[in-house]
């Protein structure tokens, strides 16, 4: 199969910040979601945005995308202004960046079959219909693994595994030819035994596409896998970043170093001769 895309465009977010206004207690005070974040992601390259829960993480996807419009700042993809666009420039945005969700099975229609799912896009943003559709469905369930295509297109979401589901979710995102992906959590759901297949594909196909990745997770074993390069995200700000190795290797911000020393570790008293937790759950 060609390549689905033979160039990219930085994506760049210069002084951004998302205020919101407060609920309950907090009426009225203002909540920085996302405060003064810059970043550049080049094409090709795989970013990791790591933090827990409520960091703004989300948020910045929503900006990056044209959901929400940032309170002050700027959000650029090859030089337009995101944050400026109107309905028809959004619309093109969407085939420029597409998103893989983290859950596969609720980001696919159950009544709809695999080769309807990737039809739309197809139609929607190529133009692609009848026998050029049908074989292009072809190439991008190739692409993601799913073969023989013939046992797959006419499957319906429910008669899927959790992991080819998510490799459909991720043929979807690729359909429309994407300049960026965004990966909100795209394992989290998915069994441990088939995670390192699901991050493998993705690096593979950004190499193969020339797709930038931002990859968002709370996991920093899979942003070590996945990313070239991280941002740690606090209460909206950037605490850290840097080459992905380094950062887990040696974390500088006493955040990221308390996300560091959360990483489970499998031979945690073993040296010492106490039986590891998950030994005693195997044997219940």
């Amino acid at each position: 199969m060609a390549e689905l895309l033979t160039g990219g465009s930085d994506l760049v977010l210069t002084d951004v910040v998302k205020t919101y206004r407060g609920h309950g207690v907090r009426a009225g005070e203002p909540l920085n979601a996302v405060d003064h974040v810059s970043l550049t992601l080049h094409p090709g390259q795989a970013l990791g945005l790591v933090g827990q829960s409520g960091s703004g993480k989300t948020t910045l996807a929503r900006l990056i995308t044209g959901v929400e419009r940032p309170t002050s700042g700027t959000v650029e993809l090859g030089g337009v202004r995101v944050d400026q666009l109107g309905r028809r420039g959004l619309r093109k945005l969407r085939s420029d960046i597409q998103m893989v969700f983290q859950d596969p099975y609720a980001a696919l229609n159950p009544m709809h079959t695999v080769e309807y799912v990737l039809t739309r896009p197809l139609v929607n943003y190529l133009g692609l219909r009848g026998r050029a559709a049908e074989a292009r469905v072809g190439e991008l369930l190739d692409l993601v693994g799913l073969t023989p295509v013939e046992q797959f297109e006419g499957k319906l979401p429910h008669q899927l595994s959790g992991g080819q589901r998510q490799r459909v979710v991720i043929a979807r995102a690729l359909a429309s030819e994407p300049k960026v992906i965004i990966a909100d959590e795209p394992v989290s759901m998915l069994d441990v035994s088939i995670r390192a297949g699901i991050l493998k594909l993705l690096s593979d196909l950004r190499e193969q596409t020339g797709a930038s990745m931002l990859y968002i997770t709370h996991d920093l074993l899979s942003a070590r896998v996945a990313t070239s390069e991280i941002l740690v995200l606090h209460r909206g700000c950037v605490v850290e970043r840097g080459e992905t190795l380094r950062v887990l290797q040696q974390p500088r911000h006493e955040y990221t170093q308390s996300l560091v020393a959360a990483i489970p570790n499998p031979f945690a008293g073993v040296a010492a001769g106490v039986p590891h937790a998950a030994s005693g759950r195997q044997q219940e």
